[in-house]
């Protein structure tokens, strides 16, 4: 009883207590809510819209979503040509009267390419001549196609459906095919990369046309110094056929 007595004299009173102790979780409820409805500031807003756009900015950067749509075109030209390559290689092996089509030469006139280009980028002829080439449009497989070639000879069938054509199909961007008929029977394909990733393959297909990288002659070491111009010139083109130095 002593010790009761002493700690109320000495202003200790339970009661009050507790009653200050639900004041306070009251106000801090209160406070609580507040804050909940109140929801973000302006200010905040503000930073958050800034740091999704760095971050849209950087994966922009990182993804480059037009050098990843020219790395698709790419990977189609390359996987075109290399089938085309095969079904001509076919016909030739398995077919006893072999013609590879208009393989003449005529007037500068050198094969024939699927959609037109300036008279000095044709990917067949000497290079920086006023070469031209004869543009066809049908990729039908019976001869009258852009490879005048008629595959429905074939002893064992068609190796091919139709002839592809070059996803973009531009002045810069197209397919070539050429041929000579003596003293062997061999062709020759064109076409031209045009991704970072991809282009840097034209200098070392073993062909004649092997542009230029940051204006000099391509080596592994400055191949990735090509710029879109020096990609789109007369003397760079994607090469690939039987002909022995790819230079019809």
């Amino acid at each position: 009883m002593n010790n009761i007595a002493t700690a109320f004299k000495k202003g200790f009173t339970p009661l009050q207590a507790l009653k200050d102790r639900i004041s306070k979780i009251s106000r801090g409820g209160e406070a609580c809510k507040e804050r909940l409805v109140t929801g973000f500031t302006l200010v905040e807003l503000l930073i958050v819209i800034a740091i999704l756009a760095v971050l849209a900015a950087a994966v922009v950067i990182v993804l480059n979503p037009a050098e990843l749509l020219a790395q698709a075109r790419d990977s189609q030209r390359v996987n075109d040509l290399d089938t085309v390559k095969n079904a001509l290689s076919i016909y030739i092996s398995q077919t006893s009267s072999i013609d590879l089509g208009g393989c003449s030469v005529a007037a500068l006139t050198y094969g024939r390419c699927t959609a037109a280009h300036p008279g000095n980028k044709a990917p067949f002829g000497a290079i920086g001549a006023a070469n031209t080439c004869e543009v066809v449009a049908a990729n039908n497989v019976t001869g009258t196609g852009w490879v005048d070639v008629n595959f429905s000879i074939i002893p064992g069938g068609c190796p091919i459906p139709y002839l592809p054509v070059d996803p973009s199909n531009t002045t810069n961007y197209f397919y070539g095919y050429a041929c000579s008929e003596s003293p062997n029977y061999v062709f020759e394909l064109n076409g031209r990369l045009e991704s970072q990733k991809h282009r840097i393959k034209m200098p070392f297909d073993g062909g004649n046309k092997n542009c230029l990288c940051g204006g000099a002659a391509c080596t592994s070491a400055n191949a990735g110094n090509m710029t879109t111009t020096e990609s789109q010139a007369a003397d760079c083109f994607y090469e690939l056929g039987t002909d022995a130095g790819l230079d019809i």
